[in-house]
């Protein structure tokens, strides 16, 4: 079977993914609506690296307490996308900003999501970097958290996601696709987009509502 470029799901909406899911009793695969993008009007898709946080309290002596987030960032490889978990909602920390987004965009990433907060929106929705947040607020994981692992399974805005899933989001929200499924979601939410647009058409052509989902069966 042959492999799925990110790329292939950006006709796609989180709405028609979330729907199929739903039909193949995949739950649980949308992240919580405090979840938001800095920008609506941009659609992200790609592949999970994982970075998963816990709290700190205090730094040790000589840590560098960005050591495995580096690695994290400069491993990065084209349409990587960052899923960063600190088990938000939380008001604690800001473990993305402007800098991890140059580097991350220099790499060809495809965007980052975390439950955390981010900082630096400015210059971030300047560089048009794809970024689905918790919150915003300034402040610094040094000495309040550090990531402790990465390339992990971790559960991010209410989702459990392995690295290598496909992370979809938009305006409505952000979705995840397990690998082990997402030949069969694509496909059936591509047909689905085809048959959406066939009810739309029906629907600006005058057809009522009831009669156009009588013979399409979508809404």
């Amino acid at each position: 079977m042959p492999a799925i470029n990110p790329s292939d799901l950006m006709p796609l909406s989180s709405a028609i993914l979330s729907d199929i899911m739903d039909g193949l009793g995949l739950s649980r695969r949308a992240m919580r609506p405090f979840i938001r993008p800095l920008d609506e009007q941009q659609v992200m898709v790609g592949r999970a690296r994982t970075g998963l946080y816990m709290p700190a309290y205090a730094l040790r002596d000589g840590e560098n307490p960005y050591d495995v987030e580096i690695a994290l960032v400069d491993d990065l490889q084209p349409q990587d996308l960052v899923v960063l978990a600190c088990n938000g909602p939380t008001e604690r920390i800001a473990p993305w900003g402007e800098l991890l987004s140059t580097a991350a965009v220099a790499r060809g990433a495809a965007g980052c999501v975390t439950d955390g907060l981010v900082r630096d929106v400015r210059q971030i929705r300047a560089m048009g970097f794809p970024v689905f947040h918790g919150g915003i607020g300034p402040l610094d994981t040094k000495g309040r958290a550090r990531m402790v692992d990465r390339d992990v399974r971790v559960e991010c805005g209410g989702v459990s996601i392995d690295p290598g899933d496909l992370v979809f989001g938009d305006v409505d929200g952000v979705v995840v696709i397990p690998r082990s499924h997402e030949h069969a979601v694509i496909d059936r939410a591509l047909e689905k987009v085809r048959g959406e647009n066939d009810t739309r058409d029906a629907l600006q052509r005058g057809e009522s509502l009831a009669s156009v989902f009588r013979r399409l069966g979508i809404l």
